[in-house]
């Protein structure tokens, strides 16, 4: 399997923000390649829920890696994994992990640094998780593992009342541990990205929020990486719910071919 970490690297480093095609299985994937989408990641959110799970690893690794060789099989885009905070405690667990996703030609991760315990979600202390995140890049450096490892920090996600000054330090300890781009969901004030940006060596990634300014916008603010997250998915199974109880309503399935031409 050709390793595409080198392409995926140079789509950081473009004039116009990398957009990211969030999918959740083979046939969204598919989309994407339609549309000619350079790249394609994965939601975990998106992914969990349509296996009947709630978000935060309460899915196996196997179950997830089934679906992603599936998308990896039938996709001609790059492919990056959102792998939550890595499907294991210790770092060599989740390099296995990792070192599986590139053997079938995944060319980037997303990895958290919040976890959820009790369906409760919570950031965990920087400086361990630099420590983990060196310990990672170390590993699969000796490996001969190449992957763009994204890491998303939660400050924003979380709402921590410091979100700006916690995303600040997370980047200053982050962007030293070897990793290749940080990313941070739900930021959406374009002067706290700015600031993030001209900290940061590494390429940022921002989210599909409420709020967000447009993508030139964040072009100009300094963002390389922009991604849908899980809310496409959202939105496509919130319009099925409501196009079937409309057929319900109506007893007729009219509304199901209601402007689809003929």
């Amino acid at each position: 399997m050709k390793n595409r970490f080198n392409e995926f690297l140079a789509l950081h480093h473009k004039t116009e923000p990398l957009q990211i095609g969030n999918v959740w299985n083979a046939q969204s994937a598919q989309v994407y390649d339609k549309l000619n989408f350079e790249a394609i990641g994965t939601s975990s959110a998106a992914v969990a829920s349509s296996l009947g799970f709630a978000d935060g690893e309460e899915m196996s690794f196997d179950d997830y890696l089934f679906v992603i060789k599936r998308i990896a099989a039938t996709s001609s885009a790059m492919l990056t994994v959102d792998l939550e905070g890595g499907y294991g405690d210790t770092a060599e667990v989740i390099c296995d992990n990792i070192t599986k996703l590139y053997d079938i030609g995944v060319g980037g991760i997303n990895i958290e640094d919040s976890i959820v315990v009790d369906a409760k979600r919570s950031i965990v202390d920087a400086n361990e998780f630099a420590m983990k995140l060196k310990q990672i890049t170390e590993l699969l450096t000796k490996a001969d593992v190449q992957v763009f490892i994204n890491v998303r920090a939660d400050s924003f996600l979380l709402g921590l009342p410091n979100a700006l000054e916690d995303a600040l330090t997370r980047t200053k300890l982050y962007q030293d541990t070897g990793v290749h781009g940080l990313f941070f969901p739900c930021i959406t004030q374009t002067t706290d990205i700015e600031q993030i940006t001209a900290l940061s060596r590494l390429p940022v990634s921002v989210m599909c929020m409420p709020g967000l300014p447009d993508f030139k916008a964040l072009q100009n603010a300094g963002v390389k990486r922009i991604s849908a997250g899980p809310f496409l998915n959202m939105n496509i199974y919130q319009s099925l719910e409501n196009l079937i109880e409309k057929i319900a309503a109506e007893n007729s399935f009219a509304a199901l071919f209601n402007g689809v031409a003929s």
